[in-house]
């Protein structure tokens, strides 16, 4: 793909990467490194993914950890697999429970969002489904640098210190291990100094032994029910021995002649695919690039609040994705958008911090895999002597019990974190994401409108300045972001605000595979510390 210059001068500050036997690209260059280490010893895009994923709760635990979920899109032997190792509430989370404890949102940190981890449950599953080398061997670098120690990478510094001081406002004991583990010397570790974390290479060492048991019905189980009996917290043995990985059927939608595929509900991909179902119904874009941003922006917002209204357990879903991502129905919210900004209501069609990673190797076989405590360290929950560092997905739940997304014994909550794949006409293309809560979806509408209609290559597309729909008509945009068009959005009615944090603008990767030589081109995040890495 090429560069069309005519939205930002020059979007692109690298080029797009090279290779042809393999390639692994994440947030995290040592991270990139593990999946490649597979790679070079045999393993294929599967086994690529699962040590870049494991190493990562290492090196990048301001983002994801063990106690993570995780979804993936995995293409293999010519068809793309879905899977969702998103957790359920505990048994004992019900709405009277979290309000007996004076609740009346769901709290943001301590016990009572974390809901079932997903993510070690997903790696052996893959493994044991797709994968090629031995999954102990898989989980080897992460245990290395966890027992060895490697330097902090600028970004990760970051994020670390910001969970400190955040983390600090909580007197509760419960937050103490957070502290113990991963504050030892009372501050964050500075960029280019060395940390190792033992605790994390034994639990890795017990997932890696008995492929994840320990964690779900052994003694890892055991020490996290402990630990949340002692502290008041709601999650269980019984919640963990019962809990496994669902293997899914990605949705899709046709945009510009190619196949863009998300996994379903409770994941939220289902918001970028009417986004560019709409896009795609409002026809050819011109050249004038103010009424193009303004489109995208505003189908995105029509998507989003649909999705922010709908989502939840596909069963309980009313309207069903079927529903939502109906061409009549699509095709009359998009005809809903006009010259000024809308304050966007969701449709009736019944009446009419994360890290993200892409894989591929010498067979055509590719992943597009994503794991996530939540936001930054996620619950500020650690299991004492275990490194677990568990999400808190469960403060996306709602304790209105009218709400789609009511929080409810053994129930999944709305999911944030959404892996990408493009295919055309059936033939893999390759995988994508954009990593960042709110985030998410919007920059996976923005990355697909990049390469598939301004022609970027994956660097370019990646680089571009970014915008955040956050409410109403309010549109947050990066301080690079063209003055120019800023101003004319905002003459269209949109309230631009500039904001100085890349960060909140999300952090993506993309591999793309030519057909007919098989050179992979990759691009990854300018925002962070990341990576792509090629054979």
């Amino acid at each position: 793909m090429q560069h069309d210059a005519r939205f930002y001068p020059s979007p692109s500050r690298r080029m797009a990467t090279f290779g042809r036997r393999g390639m692994v690209a994440t947030s995290q260059p040592l991270g990139a490194e593990a999946g490649m280490q597979m790679l070079r010893q045999g393993g294929n895009a599967v086994d690529a993914a699962i040590a870049t994923a494991a190493a990562l709760t290492v090196v990048e635990p301001t983002s994801n950890g063990l106690g993570s979920d995780a979804f993936a899109i995995v293409w293999i032997d010519g068809k793309l697999h879905g899977l969702n190792a998103s957790g359920p509430a505990p048994q004992a989370a019900t709405l009277e429970r979290v309000r007996s404890l004076g609740h009346d949102t769901m709290p943001e940190h301590g016990m009572i969002p974390v809901t079932v981890p997903g993510a070690p449950a997903a790696w052996a599953a893959l493994s044991e489904r797709f994968g090629r080398l031995p999954f102990a061997e898989l989980l080897a670098p992460a245990i290395a640098y966890a027992e060895r120690g490697f330097p902090i990478s600028p970004v990760v510094s970051q994020m670390w210190e910001e969970a400190f001081d955040g983390y600090a406002a909580y007197e509760e004991p419960a937050f103490r291990p957070w502290f113990d583990t991963f504050a030892p010397h009372q501050r964050a570790p500075r960029p280019g100094e060395m940390w190792a974390s033992p605790d994390h290479a034994s639990t890795l060492r017990s997932i890696a032994e008995t492929h994840a048991k320990s964690f779900y019905a052994g003694e890892l189980a055991e020490r996290i029910d402990a630990f949340f009996r002692e502290h008041g917290g709601l999650l269980r043995r019984e919640d963990l021995a019962a809990y496994a990985p669902e293997w899914v059927e990605p949705i899709g939608t046709t945009y510009r002649d190619h196949e863009i595929w998300e996994i379903p509900p409770n994941g939220c991909g289902l918001i970028a695919l009417q986004a560019l179902r709409m896009l795609e119904h409002l026809g050819a874009e011109g050249r004038d690039p103010v009424e193009t941003l303004h489109r995208r922006i505003e189908a995105t917002k029509l998507a989003y609040v649909d999705g922010l209204h709908y989502i939840t357990e596909p069963g309980d879903m009313q309207p069903s994705v079927d529903q939502l991502l109906d061409d009549g129905y699509l095709k009359a919210r998009a005809a809903a958008i006009g010259e000024r900004a809308l304050d966007p209501e969701h449709g009736n069609p019944i009446s009419g911090g994360t890290v993200y990673l892409a894989t591929a190797d010498d067979d055509g076989n590719m992943v597009s895999l994503i794991q996530s405590n939540f936001k930054g360290f996620g619950s500020g929950i650690v299991v004492p002597g275990t490194g677990i560092s568990l999400q808190n997905r469960g403060w996306s739940f709602k304790l209105d019990p009218n709400h789609a997304n009511a929080l409810a014994p053994g129930k999944r909550p709305y999911h944030t974190i959404i892996p990408g794949f493009i295919t055309r006409h059936g033939q893999a293309v390759g995988p994508f994401g954009v990593m960042g809560g709110f985030m998410q979806p919007q920059g996976h509408v923005q990355v697909i409108t990049g390469m598939l209609e301004d022609h970027l290559n994956p660097q370019a597309a990646l680089d571009t300045p970014r915008w955040k729909w956050t409410r109403g008509r309010t549109v947050e945009v990066e301080p690079h972001f063209p003055d120019h068009l800023a101003q004319a959005l905002a003459r269209r009615g949109h309230h631009i605000v500039k904001q100085a944090d890349p960060i909140s603008f999300g952090r993506g990767q993309v591999i793309l595979r030519d057909p007919d030589s098989g050179v992979l081109c990759g691009g990854t995040e300018p925002r962070t510390d990341a990576a792509v890495l090629a054979w």
